[in-house]
């Protein structure tokens, strides 16, 4: 069975995980940073950015895979995957300021609310679409 959000949701987090990397590198290449951040304010920020997307995405994948494959209405589960990549891509501009920009804020609320409302649905979805087990048949007693 091919599930084409959460593969074109995959997908697209292949492509953001490196283009977050190709950041780091960058700022890595640029300052001459062999390893960790060097004391570079930037670099450190560049690497949370990609860091907290790490975090964050493997979770946000299996949601999307597990309610598609469990019926899930495909307009909530593109709408979701937009809205997570967006937000992600806005909190790595943002993670480039070093005051707490909206950029930032924005990526983290509309991430964690993705990630809200895919959890609740999961856990709703579970205990609402759940098929009773069938009923126990008694076993032949044998004779001997």
């Amino acid at each position: 069975m091919i599930l084409p959000i959460a593969l074109t949701a995959a997908g697209a987090a292949a492509l953001l995980h490196i283009w977050l990397s190709i950041r780091v590198s960058h700022i890595r290449r640029t300052q001459k940073i062999l390893h960790g951040d060097g004391g570079n304010p930037g670099m450190l920020r560049r690497m949370r950015a990609h860091a907290n997307y790490a975090e964050n995405a493997p979770i946000f994948l299996v949601l999307v895979a597990l309610l598609e494959l469990a019926g899930g209405r495909a307009e909530f589960l593109w709408a979701a995957t937009i809205i997570f990549f967006l937000a992600r891509i806005l909190h790595a501009f943002g993670m480039d300021s070093d005051k707490l920009s909206k950029l930032r804020l924005a990526g983290v609320i509309g991430s964690w609310l993705v990630l809200l409302a895919l959890g609740a649905w999961a856990i709703t979805l579970t205990y609402t679409q759940m098929q009773p087990p069938p009923p126990r048949q008694e076993a032949p007693i044998l004779k001997s």
